[in-house]
Formats: C-alpha cells, sequence, structure tokens
C-alpha cells in the first residue's frame, strides 16, 4: 500500500491497531535493560509507547504521517517522550550501531524493500543489542488467518534470518496467534537476532 493508502485507512478510524503492546514485543523483550529502541514501521505508536514506559528512549518511524500524529498525540497522552518521525523506510537510514532493540513488527513489502530496511535495521544493532521482527508467515496464506493475501509480501523465518548480516539468530520460528472472531490463529514468524559485544 502507497502512503496515502495507509492515511486514508488510519484517519478512517480512531484505531486501526490494538492499544496494547504486542504480545511478542512483551515476551521477548521484558527482560531486557533499557536503552535505546528504534522501531520501525512504529504504526500508531503502541511499542514504542510502551518501551518508553519501561525507560526506553525510543525513536520511532512510520511513512503515515496520521498515524506518526495520532502516535505523538497517544505518547503526550502517556506523559512518555518518543522521538516520532514520519519517513518511508526505504530512505531511512539509521545511525550504524547505535540501538540497543531494534523492531521491525508487520512490515509487509516486496522483498527487495525489505532486504533493503533489514540490512540497515541490522546494522543499526549496538554490540549487545537485540533485533526483533515479527510478521505474516508466508503459510498464515493458506493455513492461517488475516494479513496480506499475496505471497510477494510474505516470508519464513528461514528467509528473514538470512537478511540480518552481521547478526547471531537467537530464534526463527513460526508462532501461533489468536485473533478474535476466528476460527483458527494466525501464523506469524518471529525472529530474534543479536549483535555479539566486541
Amino acid at each position: 500500500m502507497r502512503r496515502e493508502d495507509w492515511n486514508r485507512r488510519y484517519a478512517a478510524a480512531d484505531s486501526v491497531w490494538s492499544l496494547t503492546a504486542n504480545r511478542f514485543l512483551v515476551a521477548e523483550a521484558s527482560g531486557l535493560r533499557p536503552g535505546k529502541a528504534l522501531d520501525l514501521a512504529c504504526g500508531e505508536g503502541r511499542n514504542a509507547i510502551w518501551l518508553a514506559e519501561l525507560g526506553w528512549t525510543v525513536t520511532a518511524v512510520d511513512f503515515s504521517d496520521v498515524a506518526v500524529e495520532r502516535a505523538r498525540r497517544r505518547a503526550a497522552d502517556a506523559g512518555v517522550e518518543v522521538d516520532f518521525r514520519a519517513l518511508d523506510l526505504l530512505d531511512f537510514e539509521p545511525e550504524p550501531l547505535a540501538f540497543d532493540l531494534v523492531l521491525v513488527l508487520y512490515l509487509q513489502i516486496p522483498a527487495d524493500e525489505r532486504r533493503l530496511v533489514l540490512s540497515r535495521a541490522a546494522e543499526a544493532v549496538a554490540p549487545g543489542g537485540t533485533f526483533l521482527l515479527v510478521g505474516h508467515d508466508l503459510s498464515n496464506r493458506s493455513e492461517g488467518v488475516g494479513g496480506p493475501s499475496d505471497p510477494s509480501l510474505l516470508y519464513t523465518p528461514d528467509q528473514i534470518a538470512s537478511e540480518l548480516p552481521g547478526l547471531e539468530i537467537v530464534k526463527a520460528e513460526r508462532v501461533l496467534r489468536d485473533v478474535d472472531d476466528a476460527d483458527r490463529p494466525a501464523i506469524d514468524a518471529l525472529v530474534r537476532a543479536g549483535r555479539p559485544r566486541a
């Protein structure tokens, strides 16, 4: 979808996504010591705000101006500061080796674009830092529920693991996610990786 499409989608509803942090992020990041975090494709800011509430210094990027403005309001209402930026991830180049946690949650873009974003995201992970990706798995199209129907926007954990230069893979697996009013769960890809300390 183009920026204009996402802006219309966000403008048409008070909330497109849940207001609570992603369950897989909570499970993977709750034990981490707060530092600097980068949330790529942050949407309405729920994950960035949750991290800020835990004491993280968060930079959050999304190409939807409408979503970023909503995220800024929500952060202000929550009493936390987040550096929200309305930028296209294809143009955004984060500072290398600068973030203790880098998130890419539900970014579903064509493979060549995804590889570019992920290579920059991997490069942004500081020594000792963590990278976390969660997104719609390729198998979700036929066996799960929701998410994109275009297979070119989907991926497997192994594909993602191969697109993270310089990082060590901690886990690369399919995970199930319950969906309200659905007769089966969604199937997501979850990849956690880290950069070794020097």
